[in-house]
């Protein structure tokens, strides 16, 4: 048996004692192999980093362009809840036209011409969630650097009720919206809204009116249109022309001023088409600030102020006894005072006029007791039914809530003195624009029109057009014997016929020529008018004694009347350069020319003095016209309108020419 040879020094190694037997024992690998193996496992690695590399350099490149070199804008769903878009800038009213905010639901309003009156801006309304803050008073520091008019206490208390929802602020701007965000405090949320604003402050504040914060309409127009304003975003266009606004405010404003007026109103109207142009209440507010504007300055007195129209509605008594039959040019009437009770009916002691006036007289010279004789003669029914008709007995219909009722006696109490005083425009409160529409009916062939606040359809005749870029004259025919209104007949109610509306045109023109609107005439124009003074009732009824209502009422140019200006001063005081006198003639009057004198040629119309000797032919009326043959004149010994005499009824024969 061999016996175990004992192991050597040489490379042989001697066997693990660990190795099972049965088992055979593994070879490791060469150190080559290893080396290799650890290379590629290295390769792998660089490779999979370099991949790595590769896409965020892919992903940062992306990014930069994105938001460095070519950033693109957010979609509105990421940022609307938030920031809602800024509005454009717009220092020209360029808005006006078609535009449309993107973010407000209640419509612009524009004047006739594109100018914005009334527009909703973008607003934001900011609350928080007191549960979701970490610090209020910290919160309330960082919001009063945006908001400093925030009560820093009052905020704190706020945003440290155990509620969810607490309003912080209303009525935001885009621009302090943006920067609460940026404050990134958590808990602080933004409710988008509007804010309606009125970008001409003063300008027509009482025919705008007001909304309230659930932006409704309160009063005016943002009243009257409310549903429309709200569901239709396209601009609701008037015919107010904010330049005419102007110049009527500007002159009525000095006018008041002047003579130290406690009230005053204005109005420019087509009375051809109705359309208002311009429709002025003093004093007046800031449309932007109707809240704490004080009540007398959003009293629009020219449709909710009710005033004795005084001598303006003569003008009515002479349409009325010309278009009924009962009265003509020829006719004379008394100017004797009548007793009436204990009440005398008399013209101003300063008034030196003949015992007889013609019907022209009467006008150009306004007489009260010849007016109170010519209501006689047309007695108490026909003239109520008159007054009725031209719209007198009813509110104004026209596009404002605060539109008021007239102030007439009743029928039963209609009696011969209310006849008599009515007939030179006392015992009856009107406002304004009643007498306004009134006038325009005398003039524009007899049509009754609906005053209204909102422009025609068709384009605005005021601007110059291809045929009117030139300056041209008032339009005047010789062939049309001073009467071209039928270039545009106007759509309402007949009240007159057009050969009554062309003498009434010549009265009025007279009244400025030769009688007590004398003060009103602008050379080129050839205004006609009618002056009215009516003395106040005071708070416990009865007259005031030297406190006057003046009214002056007119139409430009009367060959071919476009359109009426009508100004009343409230309690007017006198003045050195007016005598001490507080007459329309005096301070109505004169301010009703320099409103013509400057809104005439933004209207298109100029003067025209080459063809004056030709106009003033087409509008003369004898002061006194001659008794046609086969006649018997009303006058001395035929008057029965006077109320001594007991036969009423009159006895003048049809007419057999034409007026």
């Amino acid at each position: 048996m061999p016996q175990d040879v004992p192991p050597s020094s040489g490379s042989q190694r001697p066997e693990r004692p660990d190795v099972p037997s049965g088992r055979s024992r593994q070879t490791a690998p060469p150190r080559g192999s290893r080396r290799l193996n650890l290379d590629q496992m290295h390769g792998r690695l660089l490779g999979v980093g370099m991949g790595f590399l590769a896409i965020y350099g892919a992903v940062a490149l992306k990014a930069t362009v994105a938001t460095v070199l070519m950033p693109m804008e957010p979609e509105k769903r990421q940022i609307a809840p938030q920031v809602p878009e800024i509005p454009k800038s717009d220092p020209r009213g360029e808005m006006a036209g078609d535009f449309v905010l993107p973010t407000v639901k209640r419509a612009t309003i524009t004047d006739r011409t594109g100018q914005a009156l009334a527009l909703s801006l973008p607003v934001a309304q900011v609350y928080a969630n007191p549960m979701e803050l970490i610090d209020p008073a910290d919160a309330a520091d960082k919001l009063r650097k945006v908001l400093p008019q925030l009560d820093r206490d009052e905020t704190i208390r706020r945003l440290s009720l155990k509620k969810q929802f607490v309003y912080l602020a209303r009525d935001i701007s885009p621009v302090q919206e943006i920067a609460i965000n940026n404050l990134g405090i958590p808990g602080i949320y933004f409710e988008a809204g509007e804010r309606r604003h009125y970008p001409l402050g003063r300008t027509a504040a009482q025919i705008m009116g007001s909304v309230d914060i659930d932006d409704h309409g309160i009063a005016g127009v943002e009243r009257y249109f409310d549903k429309r304003l709200n569901s239709d975003k396209s601009p609701l266009r008037l015919s107010l022309d904010v330049r005419v606004q102007t110049v009527a405010h500007d002159e009525l404003q000095a006018a008041k001023d002047e003579f130290s007026a406690i009230g005053a109103s204005a109005i420019v109207m087509d009375v051809r088409t109705g359309e208002i142009l311009a429709m002025v209440s003093l004093p007046d507010y800031d449309a932007n600030d109707f809240g704490h504007a004080p009540n007398d300055a959003r009293f629009n007195r020219a449709v909710t102020g009710m005033y004795e129209p005084g001598s303006t509605f003569k003008l009515q008594t002479a349409a009325m006894g010309l278009q009924l039959g009962i009265v003509h040019l020829w006719d004379r009437f008394s100017t004797i005072p009548i007793k009436v009770g204990r009440f005398t009916i008399r013209d101003m002691k300063t008034d030196h006029f003949a015992p007889w006036l013609s019907l022209p007289g009467v006008l150009a010279y306004s007489s009260n007791p010849a007016a109170a004789h010519i209501a006689l003669d047309v007695g108490a029914t026909r003239q109520q039914d008159w007054l009725r008709n031209m719209g007198f007995f009813n509110r104004v219909p026209v596009e404002l809530p605060e539109a008021g009722r007239p102030l007439v006696p009743a029928s039963r109490n209609w009696g011969i003195s209310t006849v008599m005083t009515v007939g030179f425009g006392h015992g009856v409160a009107e406002p304004p624009l009643a007498i306004v529409r009134g006038t325009a009916a005398t003039v524009n062939g007899g049509i009754l029109l609906k005053p209204t606040l909102v422009a025609r359809d068709t384009e605005d005749d005021s601007k110059p057009t291809a045929d009117t870029a030139q300056l041209r004259p008032v339009a005047y025919r010789p062939d049309a014997d001073g009467d071209d209104i039928g270039a545009q007949t106007p759509v309402g109610t007949r009240v007159l016929s057009e050969q009554t509306s062309a003498i009434l045109r010549k009265l009025l023109r007279l009244d400025v020529t030769l009688g007590s609107g004398k003060s009103a005439e602008v050379p080129g124009y050839y205004v006609g008018g009618k002056t009215g003074t009516a003395e106040k009732i005071g708070a416990h009824g009865g007259y005031l004694k030297h406190v006057n209502v003046s009214a002056f009422t007119s139409v430009f140019p009367m060959n071919n009347p476009h359109y009426a200006v009508y100004v009343m001063l409230d309690s007017p005081q006198g003045t050195a350069a007016t005598h001490g006198w507080t007459t329309a003639a005096w301070n109505a009057a004169p301010t009703v020319k320099k409103i013509i004198s400057r809104v005439g040629p933004i209207l298109n119309q100029f003067p025209d003095l080459a063809n004056k000797d030709a106009i003033d032919a087409s509008l003369a009326i004898p002061m006194n016209p001659p008794v046609p043959a086969g006649y018997r004149a009303l006058g001395p010994g035929n008057d029965p309108g006077d109320p001594r005499n007991q036969a009423h009824a009159p006895k003048t024969q049809p007419s057999k020419t034409q007026h």
